[in-house]
Parts: C-alpha cells; sequence; structure tokens
C-alpha cells in the first residue's frame, strides 16, 4: 500500500510553523520601528493616492503628473495645518471657559439628586461631586489637543517619503503585477474612505454648529479620523460629542437630537453609501476586521487602527502569491481552505 511521504503529510504544519515566526519577527520589527514605519506607510498610501489622483488629472485635464502630485502634497498639507489650527483655537476657547462648565455641572448633579430623592434613591452628593470633579475632561482635551498638535511634527518626515517615493516611482521600472494589483485595490478604497470620511464629518460638523456646540470643528476632525476604523470607529464618533453637549445644555433635547442625527448620518453613509461603492470592500472576513484592528492598535495605537484594513489586505494578496501560503490568504477571506 502507498504510504504519503513523511514531508508531505507535515508541511502544512511547517508551513503554518514557519509563518507564525515570520509573523512574530515581523511583529518585533513594527513594533521596534514604530517611529519611522508609521510615518512611512502613511507616506505610501499616501503617495498611491496622490498618485492616483494625478493620473486622473493627466488623463481628465492634461495636467502634468508631477504638477498634479505636487497640488495634491500642498492641498493635504494645507488641510492639515487647518486642522491643527482649528482644532487648538476651539481647545483653547473651550478650556477658558472651565469654570462656567464646572458650574453647570454641580448645578446638573444638584438637579439629579433631587429627583432621585423623589423616587426614594438616596445618594451621597459630596461623593458624587467628589467624583465627577476628578474626572479628568480638559486634561482629556488638552491631551487631544496636544495629539493632533503632534501630528504637524511628523508632516516633514512624511512629505519627504512622499517625495522619495515620487521619485522612486518616476525612475523606477515597470510595474509588478503585484503591486499593480495593490495600488488599484487600495487606492479605491482610501479614495472611497477618504470621501465618506469628509461627507460624514461635513454633515457632523453642520449639526453640531446648528446646535451652537463648542468644539465643532474638533468633533468633525475627530470624525473624519475615527470613521476610517470600522464599526468601532463611528460609534465613538457619535458618542464623543455627548459630554460636551451635557456641559453645555444639560440633559435636554438638544443632547437627544444630536445623537439621533449623528447615529443618523453614520448608519447612511457607514451602511448605504459606503457599503454600495465599495461592496465587498478589501474581500476580508469581518472577524477577520475586528482582531486586525486589535492587533493593528496593539503594534501602532491609533495609527495601526485607522490602517488596519488596508495592511491586512496587504497582507492577503502577498499571501495568495505563493501556494503553501494560499490556504491562509483564504482563511483571512472567511473561506475555509482546509478540507
Amino acid at each position: 500500500m502507498f504510504k504519503p511521504a513523511a514531508s508531505s503529510v507535515y508541511a502544512p504544519i511547517n508551513n503554518a510553523c514557519l509563518l507564525i515566526l515570520a509573523g512574530t519577527a515581523l511583529t518585533w520589527v513594527l513594533v521596534y520601528a514604530k517611529a519611522v514605519l508609521m510615518p512611512f506607510v502613511i507616506a505610501l498610501f499616501l503617495s498611491i493616492v496622490l498618485n492616483t489622483i494625478a493620473d486622473w488629472m493627466k488623463k481628465k485635464w492634461k495636467v502634468p503628473h508631477l504638477l498634479g502630485f505636487l497640488l495634491g502634497i500642498l492641498l493635504f498639507l494645507g488641510l492639515a495645518a487647518l486642522s491643527v489650527i482649528f482644532v487648538s483655537n476651539s481647545i483653547s476657547s473651550f478650556v477658558n471657559g472651565a469654570n462656567i462648565y464646572a458650574e453647570k455641572l454641580n448645578d446638573t448633579v444638584a438637579w439629579l439628586l433631587q429627583t432621585a430623592q423623589k423616587f426614594g434613591i438616596q445618594a451621597n452628593s459630596e461623593l458624587l461631586s467628589e467624583t465627577l470633579n476628578r474626572v479628568p475632561l480638559f486634561n482629556m482635551l488638552r491631551t487631544m489637543g496636544g495629539g493632533v498638535v503632534s501630528f504637524i511634527s511628523n508632516l516633514t518626515l512624511i512629505s519627504l517619503f512622499l517625495i522619495f517615493l515620487f521619485m522612486g516611482r518616476a525612475s523606477g521600472d515597470e510595474k509588478t503585477a503585484l503591486v499593480s494589483n495593490i495600488e488599484k485595490q487600495i487606492s479605491y478604497y482610501l479614495i472611497v474612505k477618504i470621501f465618506v470620511s469628509l461627507l460624514a464629518a461635513f454633515l457632523t460638523w453642520i449639526v453640531l454648529a446648528a446646535l451652537r456646540t463648542e468644539l465643532a470643528i474638533m468633533f468633525a476632525v475627530i470624525t473624519f479620523v475615527l470613521n476610517f476604523i470600522p464599526n468601532i470607529g463611528p460609534f465613538i464618533a457619535t458618542v464623543l460629542p455627548m459630554p460636551v453637549l451635557f456641559l453645555q445644555y444639560g440633559f435636554d433635547w438638544r443632547m437627544i437630537l444630536a445623537i439621533c442625527l449623528l447615529s443618523s448620518i453614520h448608519f447612511v453613509v457607514g451602511n448605504i453609501l459606503e457599503t454600495k461603492w465599495l461592496g465587498k470592500g478589501m474581500d476580508l472576513n469581518p472577524v477577520v476586521v475586528i482582531a486586525s484592528l486589535i492587533f493593528w492598535a496593539l503594534v501602532w495605537g491609533v495609527i495601526g487602527a485607522l490602517l488596519a484594513v488596508p495592511l491586512t489586505s496587504i497582507i492577503k494578496m502577498i499571501l495568495e502569491l505563493s501556494q503553501p501560503t494560499k490556504p491562509f490568504a483564504d482563511l483571512l477571506a472567511g473561506r475555509l481552505p482546509f478540507k
């Protein structure tokens, strides 16, 4: 009777072990060199988007590719600088009125205690007030603003990487089928995500500005960023303005209206428009998307969560090239490869 060779029997196990070892080593490199790799990866994705837009401008309006690429870089830098300026001014204005909002918070706590006593619920007012005073809301806002402002320090490095990537593309050889496929899928995904994120951010700003919410511009910028995080990001963007609305107006119709309108915006933009334009998206299983969010967030923090889907998709496309690793690519897509 024919018996399969030992090497063929243990080949899948060997491939899995080698893949785990390679993944472990790659993760260590990603964590150790994240200060340089994160700006490079951001520049790489921006380069893909800007090259796609420059190619479209060249075909549509006969604009030279170099000019279109440079216009894209200037637009990116201008929008980033304006966002930093507006967010910094909004946070400064809000923090300057800290005493007013603290008084409103104390009045709201007193009202809640009186309402609770009418229903026979006893609460320790001193303990509740002390607990609320310990909530570092204004420190959190300062930290958030500092994080946005510190982003400007990475713009120089990102811009340098963009220039070198463009020069390499201009003087390089013809792209391989893998690189072309990656650029095509990633550019389409990112352009759609940028458009729907801008739409969600603009509508969010309109709602919050109409309700005269403090930090409306900051929440719009944060909505644009968080919209790149599937499922979790839009939920956080919806809930985030609520504490500020509570401090301004207390628990009234404005807060309820904001929740309803912002939820509707994210539902329409995320579940209808984005689904219609992206279709199956990056061909990743929803469980894999959540797992990739957790992994990349642990490795690169917020930036990792923002780039989790395109990075995981690139890994999947690379795994599809080789027959030994193709089953793992099918697993990322939600198809059972081992039968």
